[in-house]
């Protein structure tokens, strides 16, 4: 480094006499990533570019893939204070000397954050088990009401800025959820999917809701399936819907639906949105998480329907 330049100065020459390469590497800035975040990242990406010989810019690899994990993981530990296994906590310090962050946030962690931690540890199972179920209503429970009494269902919807308004913590999970699944080893059919999405969920300081149904009781799914025993599972968060799971059990079928879950993650970004799906019998507008995958197929009915104001009111009134 010449001089009194800082980093950021030489990255950017650097980048200047080679434009391929500069635009190359801006493909790799995540979506809700700030500029402060990605101009240090991506200085991290080229100092190290060297130490994976097989990379050839322009070109996607697994060398690229691991350095774009290695580098994902040591802007979390600077920005975020998160922390991994020694030996990954070791190789990104080694990877990220020199590289200097302009007043990089400090991370202090408290007694009560310790003791915090370890209650959760204590009692991760316990909170497994504490999922919101909804009551499973049969097709004759409006019907069982008292004579005189008339049910009067407001289905409002969420209101059309809700997307916008729930956008900013599903990007914070989107970051979550990503270095989470750095730290596992990257996504895949052995990890334990729900407890990856409730500690990326908690760790942003909000809780899943988990709504489950006998698998018999669900109507417009294929003839095949709702001849077999089992149940469905349906996460939320916000009251933004995230996946549908089927299982043999509530546990096999919650497990199913946080994988489906933890598939929207898998692309560049998250985007919230209403969309139309059935509910019911009826089609209702759902506030829903998707990725930018093009959907060839509709979604699955909706188990539960936050957006819906039910009062009982006497009709002789």
């Amino acid at each position: 480094m010449a001089g009194e330049r800082s980093g950021e100065d030489v990255v950017a020459e650097y980048l200047g006499q080679n434009p391929q390469l500069a635009q190359w590497v801006e493909t790799f800035r995540s979506y809700c990533e700030s500029s402060k975040q990605w101009v240090a990242r991506r200085e991290f990406i080229l100092r190290n570019m060297e130490a994976f010989p097989t990379i050839q810019p322009g070109v996607l690899s697994s060398s690229v893939d691991r350095l774009l994990s290695l580098s994902m993981v040591w802007a979390n530990h600077v920005f975020l204070g998160c922390s991994y296994p020694q030996a990954v906590m070791d190789k990104i310090k080694d990877m990220g000397e020199g590289i200097v962050v302009a007043e990089p946030p400090t991370h202090k962690t408290t007694k009560d954050g310790i003791l915090a931690r370890g209650k959760r540890n204590a009692t991760a199972e316990t909170e497994a088990d504490s999922c919101v179920k909804k009551a499973k209503c049969g097709p004759t429970e409006l019907d069982s009401r008292p004579p005189g009494k008339a049910t009067v269902s407001q289905k409002s919807g969420p209101p059309p800025q809700a997307p916008t308004e729930h956008q900013p913590f599903f990007n914070r999970l989107y970051k979550a959820v990503a270095w989470k699944l750095v730290s596992a080893g990257g996504f895949g059919p052995n990890l334990d999917h729900f407890e990856i999405l409730r500690s990326c969920v908690e760790s942003c300081k909000e809780t899943l809701t988990c709504v489950f149904v006998p698998l018999k009781d669900i109507a417009g799914l294929p003839a095949g399936r709702t001849q077999k025993e089992g149940h469905v599972c349906e996460i939320r968060c916000q009251a933004v819907y995230m996946g549908t799971g089927y299982g043999r059990d509530e546990s096999a079928a919650r497990a199913m639906a946080s994988k489906e879950a933890l598939k929207v993650f898998q692309g560049r970004k998250v985007t919230v949105k209403i969309c139309r799906r059935r509910y019911k019998g009826k089609d209702v507008e759902d506030l829903m998480l998707l990725d930018e995958q093009p959907r060839s197929q509709g979604f699955p009915p909706a188990l539960s329907y936050p957006f819906q104001d039910e009062q009982l009111e006497d009709e002789s009134s």
